[in-house]
């Protein structure tokens, strides 16, 4: 099945002569085959840490959206926390209509990124916007996007509840949630008890090779307040 099919994919993200683990990180950039372009991202690892490189997470959850019946075509997602912005150019090239968002001293590289792997014709699908989670949000439609994506954001813990009003507020009945993160610490599974008290959450996908599961959710019905 689907599973099994993506585990097998052979990705080559990062150049193979580098020792395996950190180090692939800190290359100045990875090349990735989505939707049938080829892409080549920056990386700033130096300058932003964690905001400036590909992790697994977001690797995955492109596979996913490309191989899995997620419709795209003429749908608004937005991505949180996107670092380099892997996802939400993928999710761009598969046809959604997406804002790809992070805090501001990702944002130039972000848009580096956009302009290098976005061709010309899909540039007015896509924009990249400053979201500093629970700030800023009337700047955003309420209840605005058909699907909201998150590649391993769910990491500090003083973040859960900004961004959780963030989830509330751009998600309606209809919209859906992607999350895909590595299980690395009970905080982690915390966050996920936290997103149920407004989200109905089930486990679509696990990438054993990676140690990466996606979570979808949906706003359950009748909670509407926090």
């Amino acid at each position: 099945g689907l599973n099994a099919f993506l585990v097998s994919m052979a990705l080559v993200p990062y150049d193979e002569n580098l020792v395996p683990g950190l180090s692939k990180l800190h290359t100045s950039s990875a090349e990735f085959e989505f939707a049938d372009h080829r892409l080549r991202l920056a990386q700033d690892w130096s300058g932003l840490g964690v905001a400036g490189v590909i992790w697994d997470a977001a690797v995955v959850l492109c596979m996913y959206l490309e191989l899995s019946p997620v419709n795209l075509k003429g749908r608004t997602a937005i991505e949180l926390g996107a670092g380099t912005g892997l996802v939400g150019i993928v999710a761009t090239l598969l046809g959604g209509n997406v804002t790809i968002t992070d805090r501001k001293p990702a944002l130039e590289l972000l848009r580096d990124n956009v302009k290098e792997n976005i061709p010309s014709d899909l540039q007015g699908a896509v924009q990249v916007s400053e979201l500093t989670w629970g700030e800023g949000l009337e700047h955003y439609p309420s209840g605005g996007y058909d699907l909201i994506l998150g590649a391993d954001i769910i990491y500090l813990e003083e973040t859960f509840p900004a961004l959780l009003r963030t989830l509330e507020h751009l998600s309606s009945m209809e919209s859906e949630l992607l999350l895909s993160c590595r299980i690395r610490y009970e905080r982690d599974k915390r966050f996920l008890r936290l997103l149920e008290s407004l989200f109905s959450v089930q486990e679509v996908h696990y990438n054993e090779q990676r140690d990466i599961h996606i979570y979808r959710a949906v706003r359950l019905k009748g909670k509407t307040e926090l």
